[in-house]
């Protein structure tokens, strides 16, 4: 299962490594893929996760997840 985050808030690189640790660390995500020019992160799942887990994990970090697909 993938979902797609669009992500505000990122804007250099050191950001979007940020992003990506935060959401590898969480149980059931294997794989995650950030792009700071789309604005988003595709996060491959090993296992359901709610959309709200991802929103405050994101939100934790000073970003704002805007749309998940």
């Amino acid at each position: 299962m993938k979902k797609v985050l669009t992500i505000e808030g990122m804007m250099c690189g050191h950001c979007t490594a940020h992003v990506e640790k935060a959401l590898k660390e969480i149980d059931g995500v294997s794989e995650v893929v950030v792009s700071l020019e789309n604005k988003s992160a595709e996060v491959t799942l090993s296992k359901d996760i709610s959309d709200e887990v991802f929103k405050n994990i994101i939100s934790e970090e000073g970003y704002e997840v805007t749309s998940i697909k």
